[in-house]
């Protein structure tokens, strides 16, 4: 594409020099006005062109050449007004250096500059780059500067590493030819030559704090293109890396030295223009600089890079599936050239034996720390030996070296239905699972190099799978991998503190390699759209039959596969207090050893998803239906104790307890008014804090307590008053008019007329919240909602308004709304599915308030901003819901509330 600037700057005589001619300063807005006309019309252009379909790598080079003949023009317009020097063309070199001195401008790209020169005369060179740096700000470029010597390079390059790898990528723009020379001289011998291995260490540590601050997984679901794994930034590092090893100046002198092939240097081109393609879009979707393939963006580029929905698959999941296949490429060619350019550290006492080529067997080798196979005919003679690769790695506690990598990627065809039905190789696999060392690296390494997918064909369907919401945050592959590792966690012992039961549940495990079968294939089933529990159980019979799996192993596989959303769905959607539900959940568990491999499966699950997914709230819930159904699995006759004798039992415990502190009397009036559950539900300690409070009730017309459970990250909110009809809705409206989240209520009425309601509470930031005076505000708005002082809707409505919940798009989901009169022998359940909102509880419970049902148990459950709340709800004469008409009222209801903006 030409760039005719002359168009602009018509008038030559304008800018002659001509001392009779006009100042620059009048001339200026002239200027000003050609070079914004200029931008305007190539931009537009440069932009039609890349909505058309033009490759990236094409719009990325129209963009620079665009950005050089504008800022060459200025620079020589600028120039002819100075007033002459000698040999003035010598005295000052305008270089591009970073992203612009490697010529890759995006449509909103920094541009960043560097005005060298000799030394002479240093104000003339500043009025210089003032006057140029001015009219490029004008035009709301961005644009970064600097002004050197030569030895200011040196010197700054040695102690700056972020300025010796922009030198590294310099360009010529305009002025003295001899200076820019004289510079790439001294660049090469003493900037690139020197302190080499220190770069490239340096260089390292810097990608590690890079993914640890923008994602340490190329998977991660809404990755920065630039800084994340598999991005721009792999691509420019192992460049970077390579310049400074091999001192070369351009990536094509990389094959004239032998380190890269041409196939390989047209890969590292094609992923340029691949992520160049989707950036550009990203830059023009966002008017302005943007590196992050946010849920809204993804569905934007997917949509201008033609994908259309297909089925079960939309389209933004088949474009995100295809990002995800690039960035393991990416990857794969960083860490290639990395390797290649990394000399291992080896310490005085680590040589001994460290050159030496160590025999295991099977044809491999340790050298160096790295497992080799200098005959690579031996895999071919006997497949069987890609498994034992990774096992005898993972035994060795080595690496495998590049060669043995690409030899591995190079012989997947081997890997048929004989390979994978081949004892010696099953052996082999369960050897790496059982291992106590390396498991979850070495299984990640076989997803790495594709050969898991090829060994269990039903985990490739899964392979960069991915669910778009903001509640996973990675594809289903590394999600499973990264479950792996939290089993691994949990036998090292690192939980022991905050874990015990866990712990030792999980140390007592009898076959590891099945449950972390299990863990892997758990999600096998996402890779066909719904019921993905039930898929990836019809599937794990013919895994089991090529693994060799004995039938009981095969059953139990299929049974944890199954069942592994279950323990989340009873421990935080149902009321654990119900002891038919428990017996029934304990007779599908079958036998001890079920449910201790479903526990942990289940916590691995959960913690993979996210670093702030598993809570401590969670962890009471599956800990509690944990201890109820192993209670009941060793009991082993599934029938329930008579209720009233326990009930007698834990009142005179009560009893006991608070002695002589109140009046004996009262305190049975109190204890005789509650219902059997609150009494069943609760430790006869809590029971008798209960009592106090319901006692100190009188006289009053509401108590309130606040606990806060700091490990918990949530507080306790006791809330005692006389019952009235939409307590509970009034409570979530006042909490969600202080901007207060409710993790779970235990709502308790008692036939005295008093009330008694127990909120975990936190922050929707996930603390707890311990600010006196948040507290103090709630307890008297809700004393001023008792008292009909105030509005609850009022109040909800203006806290709606000030702190809108979420500022950026997400993905969305439809609302559903399930009732179910089975799961419980007295409520009505009504499941709730939706995306959460400030006053979305309140909503929800003032329509049941209005619909005249009572609300007896409330299980609340919020996933990042997806909520599954459940009601235990009767109706004003105390029964179940069972009229198909009122059923239907109640769906209706309920999704207008929660749907409405």
């Amino acid at each position: 594409m030409e760039f005719d600037i002359n168009r602009y700057f018509p008038d030559e005589a304008l800018h002659s020099g001509d001392s009779g001619r006009a100042s620059f300063e009048e001339k200026r807005p002239l200027y000003l006005a050609a070079s914004k006309h200029f931008l305007a019309h190539y931009r537009e252009t440069i932009k039609k062109r890349h909505r058309s379909g033009t490759p990236g790598d094409e719009v990325v080079a129209d963009i620079t050449r665009m950005t050089d003949t504008l800022i060459v023009k200025l620079f020589k317009c600028i120039m002819a007004d100075m007033p002459p020097v000698r040999r003035r063309d010598e005295q000052l070199t305008l270089v591009a250096i970073g992203g612009y001195g490697r010529g890759e401008l995006n449509p909103f790209s920094d541009i960043d500059l560097m005005f060298l020169y000799l030394g002479k005369d240093p104000q003339r060179i500043e009025d210089i780059a003032q006057k140029l740096l001015y009219f490029l700000w004008d035009m709301r470029l961005d644009v970064g500067y600097s002004v050197r010597t030569i030895q200011d390079c040196v010197e700054m390059a040695a102690s700056d590493l972020t300025v010796k790898t922009a030198l590294l990528d310099s360009r010529y723009l305009v002025g003295g030819r001899v200076l820019f020379k004289e510079y790439q001289k001294v660049l090469l011998s003493q900037v690139v030559a020197k302190g080499s291995d220190a770069f490239i260490r340096e260089k390292l540590a810097e990608m590690r704090k890079r993914r640890e601050k923008y994602g340490s997984s190329i998977y991660i679901l809404e990755p920065n293109l630039k800084e994340g794994e598999g991005g721009l930034r792999d691509l420019h590092s192992a460049i970077w890396v390579a310049k400074i090893k091999y001192k070369v100046s351009s990536p094509r002198e990389l094959i004239v030295k032998g380190i890269l092939s041409e196939e390989e240097l047209q890969g590292y081109y094609q992923a340029l223009a691949y992520l160049w393609r989707i950036r550009n879009e990203l830059h023009y979707l966002a008017g302005r600089k943007n590196d992050q393939l946010t849920f809204e963006a993804q569905a934007k580029v997917a949509e201008y890079l033609g994908y259309a929905d297909s089925g079960r698959v939309l389209a933004v999941e088949e474009f995100m599936r295809d990002y995800y296949l690039h960035g393991t490429r990416v990857e794969h060619f960083s860490s290639l050239m990395v390797s290649k350019c990394v000399v291992k550290d080896v310490g005085p006492l680590k040589l001994l034996g460290y050159f030496i080529r160590r025999p295991l067997g099977e044809g491999f080798y340790v050298l160096k720390g790295e497992l080799v196979v200098p005959d690579e005919s031996v895999i071919q003679k006997d497949s069987s030996r890609l498994m034992k690769l990774f096992e005898y790695a993972q035994k060795q506690g080595v690496v495998l070296s590049l060669r043995v990598k690409s030899l591995i990627r190079e012989s997947l065809d081997l890997v048929n239905d004989k390979f994978r039905r081949n004892r010696e190789v099953n052996a082999s696999f369960f050897r790496i699972l059982r291992s106590e060392k390396g498991v979850a690296e070495t299984l990640q390494l076989m997803h790495h190099l594709q050969f898991l997918n090829r060994f269990i064909p039903e985990f490739e369907r899964i392979y960069c799978k991915v669910q778009h919401d903001l509640y996973h945050i990675y594809t289903v592959d590394i999600h499973s991998l990264f479950a792996v590792e939290e089993i691994i966690r949990l036998w090292k012992g690192e939980h022991a503190e905050d874990l015990p039961l866990m712990t030792s549940v999980a140390r007592d495990i009898d076959k590891r390699e099945l449950l972390m079968l299990a863990v892997l294939l758990h999600d096998i089933g996402k890779g066909d759209g719904g019921r993905h529990a039930e898929r990836g159980a019809e599937m794990v019979p013919t895994i089991a039959r090529r693994l060799g799996l004995s039938k009981e192993d095969s059953e139990r596989l299929e049974f944890l596969v199954l069942h592994h959303i279950l323990f989340a769905h009873i421990s935080q959607r149902r009321d654990l207090n119900d002891e038919k539900m428990i017996v029934q959940f304990a007779r599908q568990m079958e036998t001890s050893e079920n449910l201790k491999m479903l526990y942990l499966l289940t916590y691995a699950d959960i913690k993979a998803v996210g670093p702030d997914v598993w809570t401590e709230w969670k962890a009471r819930l599956t800990q509690e239906l944990y201890e109820k159904a192993f209670q009941v699995l060793e009991r082993g006759n599934f029938r329930l104790e008579a209720s009233s004798e326990r009930v007698k039992k834990v009142k005179r415990q009560v009893l006991e307890l608070l002695g002589d502190e109140y009046p004996q009397a009262a305190i049975r009036e109190e204890l005789n008014a509650m219902a059997t559950r609150h009494i069943l539900s609760n430790a006869p300690r809590t029971l008798a804090e209960h009592v106090k409070v319901l006692l100190a009730l009188e006289g009053r017309n509401i108590v309130t307590i606040v606990e806060h459970d700091q490990e918990g990250g949530f507080s306790n909110f006791t809330v005692c008053t006389l019952d009235v009809p939409g307590l509970f809705s009034m409570i979530t409206g006042v909490m969600a008019a202080n901007g207060m989240n409710i993790l779970g209520a235990q709502i308790h009425t008692s036939t005295n007329g008093k009330a008694l309601d127990v909120l975990q509470v936190n922050a929707p930031q996930g603390f707890a919240i311990t600010d006196e005076s948040r507290w103090n505000r709630a307890r008297e708005d809700l004393q001023q909602v008792l008292e009909g002082h105030a509005n609850v809707r009022k109040l909800v409505e203006k806290r709606q308004r000030v702190t809108p919940l979420a500022e950026r798009p997400k993905p969305r989901f439809p609302t559903k709304v399930e009732i179910d009169n089975e799961v419980s022998a007295e409520y009505t359940v009504i499941d709730i599915y939706t995306h959460d909102k400030v006053g979305l509880l309140y909503r929800i419970t003032s329509t049941l308030t209005e619909l005249g049902l009572y609300i007896g148990i409330s299980k609340i459950s919020t996933k990042v901003d997806q909520v599954l709340d459940v009601f235990y709800v009767k109706d004003i004469f105390g029964h179940k819901v069972t009229s198909e008409r009122k059923i239907q009222e109640i769906q209706e209801r309920l999704y207008t509330a929660i749907d409405q903006e």
